[in-house]
């Protein structure tokens, strides 16, 4: 597979820092910023610098190390002790995206080979993390890319590309491999209310690769696919549970009602770190509530009369009937039921 499109960084280590490229300034300003402390890059986490499940855990990891670096200078005997209240809020941080978890669990269960100093073991274990989503991005991208027709029309909700993850991307991924297979006609971005990271992230991403692009509005895909102009819906997600319910970035489960009533065949784009096999079905899911102000305002200018509520559901849950292929790094689950993802977990 080429790396023509590994080129995009939204996380990466350099002089001993965490280095985030803060995605809340996109398009207008690529500005990164560094972090030292766990704190830090929790607070990073839930004010949305860093956003994307696969990319939420990967930070994560690397928070984990900064977190050992100061539990370990406090004191060498007892850093394991101490670095709990950092695991805490790092896994508090956004509660929907089971990547943050599993990154963190991957990274303490090495705590117990510990016998000096823990930061070299593991940032190596958080660099291994990173390459394998990269690596998982890619075979995910062969694997979708082989499912689409010649021509193919695709529209994508909210941001599954590089910026979402290690490099190259989910939903963009399988974007990415077909356009570079010359199987692409047309990609449809929704804007995604109320972050907009269809119109700011995936549209940004989509042109730095010359990969043209056509933004809409979130409530004209109907309007889009009643005139046969959308061929697939190609989406990411932050949570899959052991039945194949998918919980991605509200609007989602409204495109896959969308999609089956106009007979248009639905793809999530996700590697099995994001699959939670502890959980039956969406239901359990829990969906992360976020501040008013974002459906009130725009860029912290009103855009509602004062005394109005909202409701801010960051995530919405898709029934796996409505889903018709899951593409993991592992392979290609159609028509997902419980059986189907055991065998693939498995």
């Amino acid at each position: 597979m080429t790396n023509k499109y590994n080129t995009l960084q939204p996380v990466y280590w350099q002089n001993e820092q965490l280095h985030l490229l803060d995605q809340r300034k996109l398009p207008q300003q690529q500005t990164v910023i560094k972090l030292e402390k766990a704190v830090e890059v929790a607070k990073a986490i839930k004010d949305m610098v860093v956003r994307g499940a696969p990319a939420i855990g990967i930070t994560a990891a690397y928070g984990v190390v900064l977190a050992a670096k100061a539990a370990y200078t406090t004191s060498p005997e007892h850093w394991q002790t101490i670095i709990e209240s950092d695991l805490q809020q790092l896994a508090e941080a956004r509660p929907t995206a089971v990547n943050l978890v599993w990154a963190l669990e991957r990274m303490k269960a090495i705590f117990a080979k510990m016998t000096s100093n823990p930061v070299p073991v593991l940032l190596k274990e958080a660099k291994r993390i990173h390459q394998e989503d990269i690596d998982a991005n890619h075979r995910m991208g062969d694997w979708g890319a082989a499912l689409l027709p010649s021509n193919c029309r695709i529209l994508t909700h909210c941001n599954a590309g590089a910026l979402a993850t290690g490099g190259y991307g989910t939903a963009l991924g399988v974007i990415r491999s077909a356009y570079s297979a010359g199987k692409v006609r047309q990609v449809y971005a929704d804007e995604t209310r109320p972050w907009l990271q269809g119109a700011r992230l995936t549209a940004w991403e989509l042109l730095q690769d010359n990969i043209p692009v056509t933004l809409l509005a979130d409530s004209a895909a109907a309007a889009l696919m009643q005139q046969k102009r959308v061929d697939w819906v190609i989406v990411g997600a932050d949570r899959i549970t052991a039945n194949g319910d998918i919980a991605n970035k509200i609007g989602t489960y409204s495109l896959a009602v969308l999609a089956r009533q106009h007979g248009i065949k639905l793809m999530v784009a996700a590697p099995t770190s994001t699959i939670d096999m502890n959980l039956a079905s969406g239901e359990q899911i829990v969906i992360e509530q976020r501040t008013s102000n974002e459906i009130l305002t725009i860029g912290e200018q009103s855009i509602a009369p004062s005394g109005a509520k909202a409701w801010n559901p960051s995530f919405d849950v898709t029934p796996a009937a409505l889903v018709d292929v899951i593409v993991t790094e592992k392979g290609v689950i159609e028509q997902p039921t419980t059986e189907r993802l055991v065998a693939l977990m498995s």
